[in-house]
């Protein structure tokens, strides 16, 4: 594998811009994303602030270098060849709270839970709480339009970041430094302009209101709760989150679970018993095992149901062709109720007597309460 060609004027200004200890090559991309996945990038660059972050993205534009953000490592599977080209990774976040005005500000690449959120519910102020737990920069809460549910009991409607975002603070693609409000991101469920447009997020300015600290740590004790219930733990189950879109009116985790995908294995990555649409790295999993078991689970899907799943993570880098494997099923881990299990529980706990000690049989069960309803 060869380096991708970078005029070398370009290399100089990135050193100058940014030191030489934060400017790399051959540096593997694995332990920066939640999937544990990905093979070298060719370039590397570690911006701390939002200005460095500006003339990184300024100076690769100015000489044409292939380049990509990185945040998280989250909602995304780099192929194992790597990137040919230049990877920022976005470590700029700093934070700033005016407990007066009820505005907190931060830079693109503060992460949301826990520093951001953390910072916010100990200044008194609400609106971030019921994010928790879910990985993103403050960036990527923008790119996709972060969303959760209300908080308990009623769980009623979806919260989305964009309710309390005021402003924020671009580097839009014609390399113009500007100010926005809200309303220029045009988001949507899962998405935003920044989609379709090439701008970056410097940093964001958020319109919080005063708060009860201990209601907002029940919100997001609960939320926790909820996530735990439903989603693997990244450190010990490395996933991207969930694999493909909803379905409108349907889940596509309901649809992959009544074909019997749970369990479904190709190398090292498995379809996991927790949430049929989310797949796990048991160990060294590599991105043609996630391709060869996106294929396996969207064929036999359609095959069966006559619906064709569409991918919600974005593929990045080059990829060697999928793991030509046939998969092979793990069994369910002992001890593990599912959320849609842990739903019925409750529903017929309700209609038990009082000296009822057995739990129902839950195979095969679908009930679930709003909030609990697979993606």
């Amino acid at each position: 594998m060869s380096l991708s060609p970078v005029d070398p004027a370009a290399l100089q200004a990135l050193r100058r811009a940014l030191g030489p200890d934060c400017f790399r090559r051959d540096v593997r991309l694995a332990p920066f994303t939640t999937f544990k996945i990905g093979g070298p990038a060719d370039f590397f660059a570690e911006v701390t602030t939002a200005d460095e972050l500006a003339e990184a993205v300024g100076i690769a534009r100015a000489y044409g270098v292939p380049h990509f953000l990185l945040g998280l490592g989250a909602n995304i599977v780099i192929g194992d060849q790597g990137y040919r080209g230049l990877v920022i990774r976005n470590a700029a976040r700093h934070i700033e709270v005016d407990p007066a005005t009820g505005r907190l500000r931060a830079e693109s690449g503060a992460v949301v839970y826990p520093t951001v959120i953390e910072q916010a519910v100990r200044a008194g102020l609400s609106g971030l709480e019921h994010y928790v737990g879910i990985p993103s920069t403050v960036g990527g809460a923008l790119w996709q339009n972060l969303h959760f549910l209300a908080p308990p009991p009623k769980r009623e409607r979806t919260l989305f970041i964009e309710e309390v975002l005021l402003e924020a603070d671009l580097l839009t693609q014609d390399n113009e430094r500007r100010t926005v409000g809200v309303d220029y991101f045009a988001f949507g469920y899962d998405t935003s302009i920044l989609h379709v447009r090439d701008d970056v997020v410097l940093s964001a300015t958020f319109q919080l209101t005063p708060g009860d600290e201990t209601r907002m740590r029940e919100i997001m004790e609960a939320n926790l709760a909820w996530r735990a219930e439903r989603h693997p733990p990244l450190d010990t189950e490395p996933s991207v989150g969930s694999i493909f879109k909803k379905i409108e009116g349907l889940g596509a985790g309901r649809l992959i679970d009544q074909c019997g995908l749970k369990g479904a294995c190709i190398g090292g990555i498995v379809v996991t018993h927790r949430h049929a649409n989310i797949m796990i790295n048991q160990g060294g999993g590599t991105a043609a095992d996630v391709q060869a078991l996106i294929a396996y689970v969207q064929d036999t899907v359609e095959r069966e149901t006559g619906y064709r799943l569409e991918t919600e993570i974005a593929l990045v880098g080059a990829f060697d062709p999928p793991s030509p494997q046939a998969p092979v099923f793990l069994p369910r881990p002992p001890g593990l109720i599912t959320a849609e299990e842990r739903a019925a529980q409750r529903g017929t706990a309700k209609n038990l007597p009082t000296n009822e000690t057995s739990l129902p049989h839950f195979a095969d069960t679908n009930t679930t309460t709003p909030d609990e309803r697979s993606d």
